[in-house]
């Protein structure tokens, strides 16, 4: 066989099995979302579970860099989390960052957030935001405790209690709408912290950060150790 046949069939197979690699698409990382059975545990607008965090805003309030690391091992970021490890192929893994990383909040209807609804109060709307935003994926339940970040004084998310002796309402919500793009490092020569607090004044309006500040103010507990979130 010639030498130049060799090199093209050398190529066309090459080409063939670059074809046949799995994709890594967002499209495809929803496609395995849903064949995985994720929504068991998480909801995307409407659809889903409510035993792990609400996933509609996760690229927002999770970098691509943070889910990459995330799904390689939940227990080893997080021991002791529900969550299983998915035992991703990298491709698979890629694929489902890049669509959880499109996910902005747009699988919401307008008008259909879940604190739309009337409540009985803005501190009553202001939990259901911290609870389905996402906010409760960082700083716990009822802001009760963080979770793991690395390279952070105390090695965790700080909790949100006792707010209420440390800032006023509308110091709440400056806070809350700028969030926190560097959070203090316990190294200052080490890496960035992989969780942050983004800007939610880009998501939320005026009444609904108020509501989350309102929310807040009513979490009595100290936190025994107060710091930057």
């Amino acid at each position: 066989m010639r030498p130049a046949r060799v090199l093209l069939l050398a190529s066309a197979a090459a080409a063939a099995a670059c074809s046949a690699r799995p994709p890594e698409t967002a499209a495809a990382g929803k496609a395995y979302f849903r064949q995985a059975g994720c929504a068991t545990c998480h909801r995307v607008g409407s659809e889903g579970g409510l035993v792990g965090p609400d996933l509609t805003l996760v690229g927002f309030r999770r970098s691509p860099a943070f889910l990459e690391r995330w799904l390689s091992g939940p227990t080893a970021w997080r021991p002791g989390t529900l969550m299983p490890d998915p035992r991703l192929s990298p491709p698979a893994r890629r694929a489902l960052v890049a669509y959880l990383s499109g996910l902005r909040g747009q699988d919401w209807r307008a008008g259909a957030r879940p604190w739309d609804a009337p409540f009985p109060s803005p501190a009553a709307r202001g939990a259901v935001i911290f609870s389905r935003a996402g906010c409760s994926g960082c700083h716990g339940p009822a802001g009760s405790g963080g979770e793991p970040n690395n390279n952070v004084p105390g090695g965790r998310v700080p909790a949100l209690r006792g707010l209420h002796d440390r800032f006023t309402k509308a110091e709440l919500v400056a806070k809350i709408s700028r969030g926190v793009a560097a959070p203090q490092k316990l190294d200052a020569k080490g890496p960035d912290p992989l969780v942050r607090m983004p800007a939610w004044g880009g998501v939320l309006d005026a009444a609904e950060l108020s509501a989350v500040a309102d929310y807040l103010l009513t979490l009595k507990t100290a936190d025994p150790a107060p710091s930057d979130w």
